[in-house]
């Protein structure tokens, strides 16, 4: 049986690896690394089919190490041990040759699977690189996550893979044998979702559908050749970002029913209740916020009270969830207000403090006039006192504006009373 088309194209080199030049380019930090021949331990977080393993694979091959590697769906303690002290007894200890051990899905490790790899980490046996789709803050324990450096690899431009079709037409073994024209590539592309993997699968299975040596790629020639019958959520591809996305946008256009549709889709397919409740988390501040401050509060006890229950009873605390922050009024205010707030910030620089707010530890900061004439708030009328406090250079700068709803208009009335001169509400 040959090997698949993916792996016959997966590259050994930096000059032949795809995109993330952000860490692998000429002047990336990653590159310098490989380059100095000391790899720190690391963890790739990205969506899958995006290069991780083949990234970890390159880092083995550019720097002449041995190479382990470990799955965490079917890896436990003991695999972990048996292979560090296999790598003990190949590398050298406390070398920059320190053995590589590459575990993919590093996030699906329990804590105490985790806390194995410790020792071996911070004593150098190993080179730890780890793979992840979910994000590491939430995923790898601190004492771990803390002894790596983390690198975001992103989903591949159209270019890069049209690029890597290409590649697979001239240069692999068997498809460069053929006459193979590449007419169109949407349907590819759309298919795949972004995954390098599955669309090299892809493309492969459609050349040999096709007896015959002159192939010409179409749109509909690859639409009739894929038959997509399965109705199967897939945890890891396409599917897993359009449902999710579908759930999200539900809710945010307050439709509870589409909402737990979606949440069943989910559910049914086996989803990591942990990841859809964060997601809720995160929808409650950004499209609810202070419209209804209860549903950040909601949110945060449905993430903790699924992270301790499990399935299948957690279906019944994310449905309450979801149906409630579905029903909720709705405001984008915060959220717009922080994204205004860094943009102001990375087009002004580190603008000066007015010294009336600054803090006044010591004699020199004080004799400076650090906290010179600041007025205490609570020393005032209504504990309010108008004063400067945002730098000279954007004075009267207003990044929040509270939106049309019954609690933040009541916030917007409170800010009139106090700045309606200074910002304009």
């Amino acid at each position: 049986m040959s090997t698949p088309l993916a792996e016959r194209l997966r590259p050994n080199t930096l000059e032949d690896y795809l995109s993330q030049q952000h860490i692998v380019g000429n002047n990336g930090m990653l590159t310098q690394q490989i380059k100095s021949g000391v790899i720190p331990s690391m963890i790739f977080w990205g969506p899958p089919g995006i290069g991780k393993t083949t990234l970890a694979n390159v880092i083995a091959n550019e720097t002449e190490r041995p190479f382990y590697k470990l799955s965490a769906i079917n890896s436990g303690v003991k695999d972990i041990r048996d292979v560090i002290e296999k790598a003990k007894k190949s590398g050298g200890l406390f070398t920059s040759k320190n053995p590589i051990l590459f575990i993919d899905e590093i996030h699906r490790f329990s804590k105490s699977q985790q806390d194995s790899l410790l020792e071996a980490v911070e004593k150098g046996w190993v080179t730890l690189i780890g793979a992840t789709t979910e994000n590491p803050s939430f995923e790898v324990i601190s004492a771990l996550l803390s002894r790596c450096q983390v690198y975001t690899l992103k989903p591949f431009k159209r270019l890069d893979l049209e690029l890597l079709l290409q590649r697979a037409i001239q240069k692999d073994s068997i498809l460069s044998k053929l006459n193979i024209e590449l007419k169109e590539t949407e349907a590819l592309l759309h298919l795949s979702g972004g995954d390098a993997r599955k669309l090299l699968n892809l493309f492969e299975l459609i050349i040999n559908s096709i007896n015959q040596e002159d192939i010409s790629i179409t749109n509909d020639l690859v639409m009739k050749k894929v038959q997509n019958k399965s109705v199967r959520y897939d945890k890891t591809g396409e599917q897993h970002y359009d449902i999710i996305s579908a759930f999200i946008k539900s809710i945010r256009g307050s439709d509870p029913n589409a909402a737990v549709y979606y949440l069943a889709r989910m559910i049914e397919g086996g989803e990591d209740v942990k990841f859809i409740a964060r997601r809720l988390l995160i929808l409650a501040s950004e499209d609810i916020g202070n419209a209804n401050p209860t549903a950040l509060v909601l949110a945060n006890t449905t993430f903790q009270a699924v992270s301790i229950i499990g399935n299948p009873e957690s279906r019944i605390i994310l449905s309450q969830c979801a149906t409630y922050l579905a029903s909720s009024a709705k405001s984008n205010a915060s959220y717009n207000a922080i994204n205004k707030a860094q943009q102001l910030v990375k087009e002004t620089g580190d603008l000066e403090v007015p010294l009336a707010i600054r803090n006044a530890p010591s004699k020199l900061m004080k004799e400076l006039g650090y906290g010179d004439d600041y007025k205490y708030a609570h020393n005032y009328e209504n504990n309010f006192v108008e004063q400067e406090f945002m730098p000279d250079e954007i004075s009267n700068t207003r990044l929040y504006d509270p939106g049309n709803n019954s609690r933040e208009k009541a916030q917007r009335d409170f800010l009139r009373q106090r700045w309606k001169e200074k910002y304009g509400y």
